[in-house]
């Protein structure tokens, strides 16, 4: 199960990768937008990153108009790792060496066509392990070290 989010300037990509995601056979959660009207998207983004840490969806995809605000807001949820992608490359090494749990994409920089590439290159792709979690182990490290001061 994947929940996908957006504010309103990732809204009409969201709309299109949610068929997307249907048409792979996926189960999707839509945690919103759902109108045009300006909305915050740290409210999304913890929305969606909340919902991924507490098992209810296996990973997570965040749309706003650049990607950078909504990455911003879910990697201040411990445990989240939430990639900023914007080419097929960045989409499969966010998986395989960084078991990004959350794919995030800019509605106002990828056309439909393109973020779809970049989901399915992101899906498909499979963490690699070894060095990449000694790594991950470090993050998680930071995360605990932080949130106790």
């Amino acid at each position: 199960m994947i929940i996908i989010g957006s504010d309103h300037g990732g809204l009409a990509l969201k709309t299109a990768l949610n068929s997307y995601l249907n048409s792979r056979d996926f189960e999707v959660i839509d945690a919103g937008t759902t109108g045009a009207e300006s909305v915050d998207y740290p409210d999304f983004g913890q929305k969606v990153a909340e919902t991924v840490i507490a098992g209810e969806a296996e990973l997570g995809i965040l749309i706003c108009g650049t990607g950078i605000g909504m990455s911003i807001a879910a990697n201040k949820i411990p445990g989240i790792r939430a990639a900023l992608v914007t080419d097929a490359f960045m989409a499969r090494m966010a998986k395989e060496h960084n078991n990004a749990n959350v794919l995030v994409l800019g509605g106002r920089v990828l056309d439909e066509q393109k973020a779809c590439e970049l989901v399915g290159a992101w899906l498909d792709a499979s963490f690699e392990g070894g060095r990449h979690q000694t790594r991950l182990d470090k993050i998680t490290a930071l995360e605990k070290k932080y949130a106790q001061q």
